[in-house]
Formats: C-alpha cells, structure tokens, sequence
C-alpha cells in the first residue's frame, strides 16, 4: 500500500480510500439455475442464446459500503479510463487506492488514471481476493436469474435496477465486500 501512495504529492492532506474494481459481462445469453418447485412440478425457465453483451464496470469502497457502477458496451483500456474518471469523479475528496485484477487493459500504457487515483493490481490467478466477485454472484442469482430479456435495454434496465438497489444497502455491501486483508491503516 505504501509504494501506492509514494507518487502522492506530499502535500495532499486528502483522505484515503481503497477502492476494490471489477468488470463482469452480461448478456442475453443466460444459464438455468437451480429453482425451488413443488417436487411434483418441473419449473419451466425460459432460455435465450442471442449474442449480445454489455459490461458492468464496479468499484465497492468495503470500510464505507459504497458502489458506484458503470454499464459500457466493451472491456478495454478506453473504457476503463472512462470509469477510472467517474470513480475520480465520484470520490473527489479522497486518494483513492484501486486494488483490482490483471486484465491486459488494467495495465495497459493507454489506460489514463487520475491523479488522486493509484492502481494496486492484485496476485495473478486470484479472483478469490476480490470481493467485487460476490457483487457479480448477488447480481447473477437475485436479479437476473431464469429470466430471458427481449432488448439488450431491457437487460440494461434490470441490471441498472438490480446495482441501485444493492447500492442504497450499505450494510450487505460490508457484509460481502470487507475482506480482512482491505483493512489497513494508511
């Protein structure tokens, strides 16, 4: 965490805040899962194979319950740099340490941070350390689960829908997100 805050300038006094981020895809193409029924009926699940994404971008502060998200149409260094803005955007009064994966567009030359923004990448082949996977399995089993979309807008308003309401309960953001190795002292 040190070596994150070495390029700090020594005079802002700011506070700071580590930021866990993660991006996950999600599409018109879904998977069953498992459903309670009476054992005798058979649940009917609709089932859609249309080719069609979109990428939820998200950083969850644990120690605060915070989650700010953006839904963008691709995973890259340019759409990454539009969240790494509004993540700076959203946090203005803090430094912010961004612990996140190894995707080739987290560590790209073309990716633009901001300058109250220092990225942390986490262990290579280690998505058990990042708490922003729950987020993805809370979104996957309560919100979207069994359920086959018409429009890719209509998948977008579920998802938007779907990380408003997990966003305003800040203590179930707590609860899966403040892994014990996010709590230090800086």
């Amino acid at each position: 965490m040190k070596k994150c805050l070495s390029g700090r300038d020594k005079n802002d006094k700011r506070p700071v805040l580590i930021l866990v981020e993660d991006e996950s895809r999600f599409g018109r193409i879904n998977s069953p899962r498992k459903c309670w029924a009476p054992s005798c009926l058979r649940p009917n699940s609709p089932r859609e194979v249309i080719r069609e994404y979109v990428y939820v971008y998200s950083a969850v502060c644990p120690a605060e319950g915070k989650l700010t998200s953006l839904i963008l149409p691709r995973a890259d260094s340019q759409m990454m740099s539009l969240f790494l803005e509004h993540v700076s955007n959203e946090f203005t009064g803090y430094f912010l340490i961004m612990v996140l994966d190894r995707a080739g567009w987290h560590l790209s030359k073309m990716l633009v941070a901001p300058e109250n923004l220092s990225l942390l990448p986490l262990p290579p082949y280690s998505p058990e350390l990042n708490p922003v996977e729950y987020l993805w399995e809370e979104i996957r089993e309560k919100g979207l689960s069994n359920t086959a979309f018409q429009s890719l807008n209509e998948l977008e308003d579920k998802l938007c829908e779907k990380i408003r309401e997990i966003s305003e309960n800040t203590r179930l953001i707590k609860s899966m997100t403040n892994f014990p190795y996010l709590n230090v002292t800086l």
